[in-house]
């Protein structure tokens, strides 16, 4: 009788013990266990975000506060008071052409460098990850990407300028003359074939993961349902690919819209896109009182990179569904 009645009790204890963790309450050994895991969580959380401090130092005194005073001078006149001036000029004929000029090359550089790097991309899809060839094409890529700048601007000027290595060899071999309407590599069009070369791996960079998260599976299902290759690229590749095709697109735009020193080595005169003009309105000899002038362009530039880096990060989340 006892040992029943102390069965039927630890039974019954068990029931209630198992109905409270239904309702949500805790043991306990469970709560206790709790306490001691939160407190130890709370405390290592600060050792982290103290691990951050170097980067975030280095970005508000190097990035933010230098963008800050560059935005705030397009807001005062010479005396440093305030005004609304300096905005003014952004409707001036000039600086409207120079952003045209800027939009014209970065849209096609952009235009190009995508298609190119997205074809360099899909072709790479049919090599080895961990191949020769896949990890000399990801070096090299990353390399490139962030030559610019005199370098560059040097390499062609060596390659392709007036007197060129291959300027001159076409006139000597071929009788062509790229220079035969005028030079052009000095101008806004020469800036098409620098800004490309590092366009294209910035491409393959930025849209390589994408493609390469494309899954096998997915062919398989296209072709087990009786669908063509041709099905299986427009209706699954094209669709799932194209937010991070824009997406690098847009990258690219701003990539170019903000490059300054391969235009300033190759353009030693003129000003005909923004960042050309923001120099010219910090050093120009000819036009003087203009210095806050360039805090007005450089606005002008920050509102249009923020919208093309909004639109980057929205494509990028939406990318990033199907990347999981």
């Amino acid at each position: 009788m006892v040992t029943t009645s102390t069965r039927a009790a630890d039974t019954t204890a068990d029931a209630r013990s198992a109905h409270e963790g239904d309702r949500g309450g805790l043991s306990p050994r469970a709560s206790s266990s709790s306490d001691g895991v939160g407190p130890s969580r709370g405390r290592r959380r600060p050792a982290a975000w103290w691990g951050l401090t170097p980067f975030a130092v280095w970005v508000l005194l190097f990035l933010i506060v230098p963008c800050l005073l560059a935005l705030g001078t397009g807001f005062v006149d010479g005396d440093g008071a305030l005004t609304l001036d300096n905005l003014s000029a952004l409707g001036d004929p000039l600086i409207v052409r120079a952003f045209a000029s800027s939009a014209g090359v970065s849209a096609v550089t952009a235009v190009a460098g995508a298609v190119v790097g997205a074809v360099v991309c899909w072709g790479l899809t049919s090599l080895r990850p961990d191949g020769a060839v896949r990890s000399a094409i990801d070096a090299a890529s990353s390399v490139l990407a962030q030559f610019g700048g005199v370098m560059l601007a040097f390499a062609f000027i060596a390659t392709i300028g007036i007197q060129g290595v291959v300027t001159r060899l076409l006139i000597d071999v071929a009788g062509v003359d790229l220079y035969a309407d005028g030079v052009w590599f000095y101008q806004v069009p020469g800036l098409l074939l620098p800004y490309l070369y590092f366009q294209v791996p910035l491409m393959v960079i930025t849209f390589m993961p994408a493609v390469s998260g494309l899954r096998p599976q997915w062919s398989e299902a296209v072709a087990t349902l009786g669908g063509t290759r041709w099905q299986h690229l427009v209706r699954v590749v094209v669709p799932v690919l194209a937010p991070a095709f824009v997406g690098s697109l847009l990258l690219l735009f701003a990539n170019a819209f903000s490059s300054y020193a391969t235009a300033a080595a190759l353009i030693s005169q003129g000003a005909q896109i923004v960042p050309l003009q923001i120099r010219a309105a910090l050093i120009s000899e000819t036009v003087l009182g203009r210095e806050n002038v360039a805090g007005a362009l450089a606005l002008g530039m920050v509102v249009v990179m923020a919208v093309l880096m909004t639109g980057y990060s929205l494509l990028q989340r939406r990318t990033e569904r199907w990347q999981r």
